[in-house]
């Protein structure tokens, strides 16, 4: 019986580009998806832009829009780059939108009636001549640790120490240049500590990487305290409904952006809501995040959601960062790369290809090595995997009129690269792409073995190897085929015209173990071409130059 599973990515903030730090999450959830979807499972892929906060407010001021027009606009981009990227989902949508203040609200007004939201009276750092209360990242100011100046309000890049912006020395604020003044504010609180049991039980569940439970475990150690829902006007959001003048923190709101593109999805095409969410949910729920934003899906998520009735979630799968040569990526060396800037310049197969080989179960960080990346799609892609097909493709045209034989040279190569489908699958399933990467190249290089030992470019001269070479070059293709079937959610691209190629339907994983006999294939053409070093030079200048433009 097949698996009922609603998967989800962050939400991308909509107030700039997609770059490649944030493809790796993207890349790794649609492999995920893709691989269910093989198998046969129900899988749905949601996403949404984030669309509300002061960030996106000042940057529309800034550019002489509307938040609504910024966020259109940005939106639009978001989804064209990951539509380049081959990224899958299901439905895309909106934190903006009815079916998320419909949900904010109601999640709200449960937690408010279960007795789980308190008022309490704060003093934040407020901007005179604006007008607003000033988040920690709009104050600037010399670091009281070491004083080095031009640092935030939160915590110094110079020194690495974090403290309140009430200790900043000589304060002033990002939007005005004035210096801000300490001000009184009644603010709206959920009571997360009430939650500890629930949250502490949720964490020993299967439903976390060892990395996240322990870090969730100092958490504990050092207390659950009541988290700020609420900021004062001027704000891009939703109005909390007992409280004019008050919005939903963003963080409040951006989760629960997971529900209303997953609502929009169910109003599109008649899928029951409540079989995925509602607290008695037989399905699964996977959330795809950065590590940086752990402590919202594995402490707030969950609890909000288990006071105000819904089902929490089945795992969350956190990953690290991305270094683009082996060091943060750079503006000034060009290693902030835009995803449209790859898209220029390089396949984005290769780049899910690449990421897929770095790609574990934990939550470490990868990298992106340039020469590293040339190398392994030249030498695997091309020299190894596409290869397989090149080298037998010809033969079966030139002297077979594009027909494969009714036999295997070889059945037991084929039944053994066939019973690779459960270890792989396994693999898959448990997010640990770099081992199937490694373990479908070692087949390739059999498969270039058992070429280069029947060697049918000799047989093929003798007219009584004839139905030999035949079965021989029969033998490679359907290796291919079984290789291509195993990268497919990685892939998805290039499997596609390998489908074209060989002239069959959309493979699925079950595929695997049924060789195509007496079929007619197309005219091979190169699924896969070198990368070319200028390639990744001229997509280095590219990115100086766009940030630069920027």
């Amino acid at each position: 019986m097949s698996r009922q599973i609603l998967v989800t990515s962050a939400l991308p903030y909509a107030n700039g580009p997609i770059h490649l730090g944030h493809l790796v999450e993207y890349i790794q959830t649609d492999i995920w998806v893709r691989f269910q979807k093989l198998r046969g499972n129900e899988c749905w892929y949601v996403c949404a832009d984030d669309a509300h906060g002061t960030p996106i407010m000042l940057k529309a001021r800034e550019l002489g829009l509307t938040p609504e027009a910024l966020i259109e606009r940005i939106g639009k981009e978001h989804q064209r780059d990951f539509a380049g990227f081959g990224i899958g989902f299901d439905n895309y949508y909106t934190t903006h939108s009815e079916e998320n203040r419909h949900f904010a609200e109601l999640i709200y007004t449960r937690l408010r009636d279960g007795g789980w939201i308190e008022r309490q009276t704060i003093t934040q750092a407020y901007d005179e001549r604006e007008g607003m209360f000033l988040p920690d990242r709009y104050i600037k100011g010399t670091c009281p640790r070491c004083g080095a100046d031009d640092q935030y309000g939160d915590n110094c890049e110079a020194c690495g120490a974090s403290y309140s912006p009430d200790e900043l020395k000589n304060p002033v604020s990002v939007v005005s240049g004035q210096t801000p003044v300490q001000k009184e504010s009644e603010h709206y609180f959920f009571r997360l500590q009430d939650f500890e049991p629930m949250l502490r039980e949720w964490a020993a569940s299967e439903g976390l990487q060892d990395e996240v439970s322990n870090k969730l475990q100092e958490w504990f150690e050092a207390g659950l305290r009541a988290w700020d829902i609420s900021r004062d006007a001027p704000y891009f959001g939703f109005e909390i409904p007992d409280a004019p003048g008050k919005y939903f923190y963003v963080w409040l709101d951006a989760p629960i952006g997971y529900m209303a593109s997953f609502k929009d999805l169910c109003n599109r095409i008649g899928l029951d809501f409540d079989a995925y969410w509602g607290a008695d949910s037989k399905a699964e729920l996977y959330h795809f995040i950065g590590k940086d934003i752990v402590y919202f899906h594995a402490l707030f998520w969950p609890a909000m959601l288990k006071g105000a009735g819904f089902r929490t979630p089945t795992r969350v799968c956190a990953h690290g960062f991305l270094t683009v040569d082996g060091q943060k990526m750079s503006k000034s060396r060009g290693t902030f790369i835009m995803a449209d800037t790859y898209l220029r310049h390089l396949n984005p197969e290769y780049l899910r290809y690449y990421f897929a080989g770095k790609l574990g179960a934990g939550v470490h960080d990868l990298d992106l090595n340039l020469d590293d990346f040339t190398q392994r799609v030249n030498a695997e892609l091309v020299g190894k995997l596409v290869n397989i097909a090149s080298r037998c493709a010809g033969f079966i045209h030139k002297h077979f009129d594009g027909q494969l034989g009714e036999r295997l040279d070889s059945p037991e190569l084929f039944r053994h690269f066939s019973a690779s489908a459960e270890t792989l699958g396994g693999f898959y399933e448990g997010r640990a792409y770099a081992r199937v990467i490694r373990d479908v190249m070692a087949l390739a290089d059999e498969a270039n073995q058992y070429i280069d030992e029947q060697k049918p470019w000799v047989g093929i001269k003798d007219p009584e190897q004839q139905d030999e070479v035949l079965a021989v070059c029969t033998t490679g293709i359907n290796l291919f085929r079984v290789l291509m079937l195993y990268l497919k959610p990685v892939l998805p691209n290039i499997c596609a015209e390998a489908e074209s190629f060989l002239n069959t339907p959309p493979m699925q994983w079950q595929d695997a173990s049924q060789p195509l006999l007496s079929h007619a294939i197309n005219p091979y053409k190169p699924l896969a071409t070198r990368v070319d070093p200028a390639a990744i030079q001229a997509m280095l200048e590219d990115s100086k130059e766009t940030l630069v433009a920027t």
